[in-house]
């Protein structure tokens, strides 16, 4: 998508939650229609028992809901947002916990979803998102619209 110049509004949102294994959850953002859009600006992975939790979770936010829950990232899914991987043994002195945490730049305008898979155990893990508002121009908000009815198309 080309470059689209928008202005810091200083509004952060916070969100946060504990994701199930196969779950995914909506991130409820949508307002009125206008001139706002979305970035994410932190997102953060910790486990739901730090002293004894094994596990090797893949957390996603995409723009849509996801019929499926898989473990691969793809950077080149239109709709993806951000990745995350969490990996942690029982013995952390042999398996220390380790974190790898992606966003895009993206803006979005709409909900957006996160899930998560821990293809080790079938555990949970919390997260940490905030989101930025921002003020897009008539020209940006028409530009947001038109990148997303192609991703609809493809």
């Amino acid at each position: 998508m080309a470059h689209m110049d928008y202005k810091r509004t200083g509004k952060m949102h916070s969100f946060r939650g504990l994701l199930a294994d196969g779950a995914q959850q909506k991130i409820r953002i949508q307002g009125p229609v206008g001139a706002i859009a979305w970035r994410i600006t932190k997102f953060h992975l910790l486990p739901n028992d730090p002293a004894g939790s094994a596990g090797e979770f893949t957390v996603k936010i995409y723009r849509e809901d996801q019929s499926s829950i898989t473990g691969v990232i793809d950077f080149t899914e239109d709709e993806l947002l951000a990745a995350g991987f969490f990996s942690a043994g029982n013995s952390s002195q042999n398996y220390p916990q380790d974190v790898h945490v992606v966003f895009d730049n993206a803006l979005f305008v709409r909900n957006i979803w996160i899930s998560s898979i821990d293809s080790d155990a079938s555990s949970s893990i919390n997260y940490y998102i905030e989101l930025e508002e921002v003020k897009v121009s008539k020209a940006g908000m028409a530009q947001l619209a038109v990148a997303a009815a192609r991703r609809t198309i493809d």
